[in-house]
């Protein structure tokens, strides 16, 4: 008769590098949410991103209704 056993380790650690890419995540969506004011779309389409929409920006007018729900003042 044979008698066989398994044994399980179990780690209960977040990895570091999995943390470090969501607080990389949240970092960007907090400030395209909270501060861009055109700066993201600036890095593709130059001085004119600022320009566009009144001078606030794409992603200013994507996020705006989220800006003011979540406490952020941007007029």
């Amino acid at each position: 008769m044979v008698n066989t056993s398994q044994i399980t380790k179990s780690q209960h650690a977040v990895p570091i590098i999995a943390a470090a890419v969501l607080f990389a995540i949240f970092g960007l969506g907090y400030f395209v949410v909270g501060f861009d004011q055109g700066q993201i779309f600036s890095i593709f389409e130059g001085q004119s991103a600022y320009a566009q929409m009144n001078g606030v920006g794409y992603m200013h007018e994507y996020t705006h209704d989220m800006r003011h729900a979540s406490g952020f003042p941007c007029h």
